[in-house]
């Protein structure tokens, strides 16, 4: 038998072919983050309360342009979808489980560097006790001060007549608008301030701008109830942004906020008709 050949001994080369890497990619500028986290935020803001503040601009000035005062003009916060209660129940419910969407995006834009998105910026449970004692004694200074503004707003003829609740009395009236502060809350504080704060903070903007930027954002989109509601949550939004800006805790927000809508919301569904209409809120 004859031996064949060996095989030549494989070599390395020192040059990689062409087309090939050389190894992982070089992590990315510190411009093009920036760039990155910016898009980002539109993006964040576009689906969900700077959408919401865009067409709450065109509102107002619609309202402006009208012709009638806005002391003469109304509007309802939680409309009616359907006179057929469960096909209008099932409405309600969607619309509150939709309207969540952005604010689960945001929490996991948040987390994308693998830490807690709810740590991150305080909506966990973790201090139950100060965070309900907090949230209520924001509540009763931002909501006194608001109903008098409303009032003073109505009498000036800066806000529009807001209607809480236009949901039909069935059995599910009360937990749908619980569920729809709820929303409201948790969108609004994760939203424009949890969020919206930690990205600006990483574009390193001041904390003044910071702070100014979550209030106007706040009050835009209130500005399809008239002026006096725009000032009054911009306020709010000044108050709630300070806050976060020194304790990096949104959930005491979340829990002011619901508070309020609450009140505002069962509250004015639980009044009779004519009381509403004897106190101008009808």
């Amino acid at each position: 038998m004859v031996d064949e050949p060996a095989a030549p001994a494989a070599t390395t080369s020192a040059t990689p072919p062409r087309g090939a890497t050389t190894g992982t990619a070089p992590p990315p500028s510190p411009a093009a983050v920036r760039r990155r986290l910016g898009a980002e935020v539109w993006i964040v803001l576009g689906l969900s309360l700077g959408r919401s503040g865009v067409y709450a601009l065109v509102n107002i000035v619609a309202r402006l342009t009208e012709g009638a005062p806005l002391a003469d003009q109304s509007t309802t916060l939680n409309p009616s979808r359907s006179p057929r209660p469960y096909l209008d129940l099932t409405y309600q419910l969607l619309s509150i489980g939709f309207a969540l969407v952005p604010v689960a995006l945001a929490l996991y834009l948040l987390s994308a560097n693998g830490r807690s998105a709810v740590r991150r910026i305080g909506l966990d449970g973790t201090r139950p006790g100060r965070d309900l004692g907090i949230g209520m004694g924001l509540a009763a200074a931002i909501g006194i001060p608001g109903l008098a503004l409303y009032a003073v707003g109505r009498a000036v003829g800066w806000t529009v007549e807001v209607q809480a609740s236009a949901l039909n009395s069935v059995w599910w009236t009360v937990p749908v608008l619980i569920l729809a502060a709820l929303q409201n809350a948790l969108v609004e504080e994760v939203i424009a301030v949890g969020y919206l704060m930690e990205r600006l903070r990483e574009l390193r903007w001041s904390p003044v701008v910071i702070v100014l930027t979550s209030a106007l954002l706040r009050g835009s989109y209130h500005l399809y109830q008239g002026i006096g509601p725009f000032i009054g949550n911009a306020v709010m939004g000044v108050v709630f942004a300070e806050y976060y800006r020194r304790r990096r805790r949104v959930m005491p927000l979340v829990i002011a906020h619901t508070v309020l809508d609450i009140v505002a919301f069962v509250g004015y569904a639980l009044i009779p008709a004519e009381w509403r209409t004897a106190l101008g809120l009808s």
